[in-house]
């Protein structure tokens, strides 16, 4: 179809639907009108509060500030992820934004450290990374400095309501038509199937070349209209449920997120400026939701601020993120947990993704095609490294832990845990979102332990070997005693 993209229509609204509409009207502009559709009366999800460092980048695009961004959504500064009880109960391990040690060209640092550990060393790999070092000690700064070393990666905790609202704002002043009224109809074009316009409750009709489907998981055009078809992952990820209830703040607000293992499902603990945001994820296989929500009530830091608001979802991944002129983006796309905090991360990706291949002279089915091999490959990824926090554990204290222990698991997946124990090789996918630092992190967290390490480790005498690690962690604990406190740097920086 080769018909000129004019009009683009989002369908939802929400942190799918503004962030949509802000990356198309900003990196577009004049070349297209961008109309958002949603109800007041239709609520959102909400619950994705924790985010990875590209969305630093996704503001900066946006020309987004800093400081009124953190302000306009309660938001704080996140270092890292710390996973409790995950491998068994009472350990815990923390996924940093950062990197241990320093990268060499042909061999990792995890490598000196395997034949330093040889050699009598007992520090865990953890005290040679900055950003934990500084979640240790519940510190933060923006550090600038040519040294890869002590760079000290982050990203942010905040509101995702507030976040949608500020987008909002950010989008109408950049002529962004938003249209208030819930959907009654979707008409198509009787050839070739195309959606050709949504009609309101009001009567109104909006017209548009391209859609964009942000209603959630619902689908209301990608699989109400479209049909699409959904790849359930349950199998693999078999949680199914959350409950998620607001708190009063922590009088010291880490500069993390909390992910704590329960006998079937974990708990999320995030901290804003004005509030904790909680949750518990869970399968309803192992638990009902009276018990989950006694489990969430019974392990709240703070007082509760809301009534409980349970989430069902299924996991997995619509069949195509692109079908016709729709583009599914958000959950209407499918769903992964919120372990890693990819939700929001998933949206940003799906738009820019669209952005590079925009159908602005008419729909190409090869471009069509290629966007949703990127898209499989992105959620089969991150699928992989969810699922290998479940899979790799040691816990005997319930049927859920032992299940997931023992099921089969992606061959992806598989072969790069094996490949880790024998050798210690970790080798990054073409587009991984993870690094293999995060692999790292959470394949030894988890207790898979190499057996081996690369040669060009066996380079430096036993004393050179030695200096090193200690110059490396001299390095990386400098910085500490000079930077302020999480909280002091908000009200700082915040003004």
């Amino acid at each position: 179809m080769n018909q000129t993209v004019k009009n683009v229509v989002i369908v939802g609204g929400g942190t799918a639907g503004w962030i949509s509409a802000a990356v198309i009207k900003r990196l577009i502009g004049a070349g297209v009108d961008v109309t958002l559709v949603e109800s007041e009366e239709i609520g959102t999800v909400g619950v994705g509060e924790a985010t990875i460092p590209p969305i630093i980048t996704l503001n900066n695009v946006l020309g987004i500030d800093e400081k009124e961004f953190l302000r306009e959504t309660n938001a704080t500064m996140k270092l890292a992820i710390k996973f409790e009880n995950w491998r068994v109960q009472g350990e815990s391990y923390f996924h940093t934004f950062g990197a241990p040690g320093k990268s060499y060209a042909f061999c990792h640092f995890h490598h000196y450290f395997k034949r330093a550990q040889t050699l009598g060393l007992t520090d865990s790999i953890w005290e040679y990374d900055l950003n934990y070092l500084a979640c240790k000690n519940g510190k933060f700064a923006h550090i600038k400095s040519p040294d890869p070393i002590i760079e000290m990666p982050y990203a942010y905790h905040f509101d995702a309501s507030l976040y949608a609202r500020f987008l909002r704002k950010k989008c109408e002043a950049m002529g962004v038509t938003r249209k208030e009224g819930i959907i009654s109809d979707v008409t198509q074009d009787a050839d070739n199937g195309f959606v050709t316009g949504v009609t309101l409750k009001s009567g109104e009709h909006v017209e548009g070349d391209l859609f964009i489907d942000c209603s959630g998981f619902k689908g209301l055009l990608t699989q109400q209209t479209l049909n699409t078809g959904y790849e359930d992952w349950s199998h693999w990820l078999p949680c199914d449920r959350a409950v998620a209830m607001p708190s009063e703040r922590l009088e010291k607000t880490l500069p993390y997120t909390r992910s704590i293992a329960h006998s079937a499902g974990w708990q999320w603990r995030i901290p804003l400026q004005h509030r904790n945001g909680n949750g518990l994820v869970y399968s309803s296989n192992y638990y009902s939701d009276d018990q989950a929500l006694d489990i969430l009530s019974s392990n709240l830091d703070t007082k509760p601020l809301a009534d409980p608001n349970f989430i069902r979802f299924r996991t997995g991944r619509r069949r195509k993120q692109w079908n016709k002129n729709v583009v599914a983006v958000g959950l209407s796309s499918g769903f992964l947990e919120p372990l890693e905090s990819t939700s929001i991360h998933l949206i940003q990706s799906a738009v820019v993704r669209l952005i590079h291949l925009f159908p602005h002279d008419g729909f190409k089915q090869r471009q069509i095609d290629e966007y949703n091999k990127q898209s499989q490959l992105e959620f089969e990824q991150i699928r992989d490294f969810i699922i290998l926090h479940y899979h790799v554990n040691e816990r005997k204290d319930s049927h859920f832990w032992k299940d997931l222990r023992e099921m089969d698991v992606p061959d992806s997946l598989t072969h790069k845990i094996e490949l880790f124990r024998a050798s210690g090789n970790l080798f990054r996918e073409q587009n991984d979102l993870f690094l293999e630092s995060s692999w790292l992190q959470v394949l030894m967290g988890q207790g898979v332990v190499q057996k081996d390490y690369h040669p060009l480790a066996n380079a430096l005498s036993e004393q050179k070997l030695q200096e090193l690690m200690q110059n490396i962690k001299r390095i990386k604990n400098e910085p500490i005693g000079k930077i302020a406190t999480h909280d002091d740097f908000l009200k700082q920086f915040c003004g």
